[in-house]
């Protein structure tokens, strides 16, 4: 496994979720644009966390109690318990005027993907950026999945709470489109090109 010290990762774990996606996420965030972000479907905190450390403002929600109790243990007030098919943000939350949201490894189990990107449009001003990450499904990677015959495998129909929708570049962008949002940055995350692990969409509302 690489290194990812340089990162402060502690555990394999932490690496493997995000030690391919971490330095091109760094790359799509600035701190005098990305002011204020909100980590939508953020786990137990690692990347919200990770972020504070470096000088951003980040506050994160998610359905998981568990997930958020491990959050809270290094920054108790940056996070909240808020399922996201309820279209609303926790009470402490609901004042404050996000200009980035951030949502990794997150759509790609939902049942209604549409809806949490209108979610996101709501909390955003004009000009806002939504940075979303899910695992990468295109041409070449779906027809190498089909001749070594790993569809099965792949897809893991006996994973409870598992992955529901597949993504490429095109129908993300897509979506994201008609929602009203620009794509600005497309990144490839993990393995060789075209066969990439995730992908990265930066895309500002109009």
């Amino acid at each position: 496994m690489a290194d990812y010290s340089d990162y402060g990762f502690t555990t394999n774990a932490a690496a493997h979720t995000f030690g391919y996606l971490l330095r091109p996420l760094l790359s799509l965030l600035d701190k005098q644009k990305n002011k204020l972000i909100l980590d939508l479907g953020c786990g137990n905190g690692f990347l919200a966390n990770y972020l504070v450390k470096q000088g951003y403002d980040v506050y994160g929600i998610d359905a998981s109690e568990e997930g958020i109790a491990i959050a809270k243990q290094e920054n108790p007030e940056r996070f909240y318990v808020q399922d996201l098919s309820t279209g609303k943000l926790p009470a402490e939350l609901q004042a404050f005027q996000f200009d980035t949201i951030l949502s990794t490894e997150v759509i790609e189990h939902l049942y209604d993907p549409a809806g949490f990107i209108d979610f996101c449009k709501g909390l955003l001003p004009k000009g806002g950026e939504l940075i979303i990450s899910t695992p990468y499904h295109g041409y070449l990677k779906n027809l190498s999945l089909s001749i070594l015959d790993k569809w099965d495998s792949h897809h893991g129909p006996a994973w409870h709470g598992g992955h529901i929708k597949f993504w490429s570049k095109k129908t993300l962008s897509k979506l994201l489109a008609d929602k009203g949002f620009e794509v600005v940055t497309f990144k490839g995350c993990g393995r060789m090109p075209y066969f990439w692990k995730s992908m990265l969409i930066k895309a500002k509302l109009q």
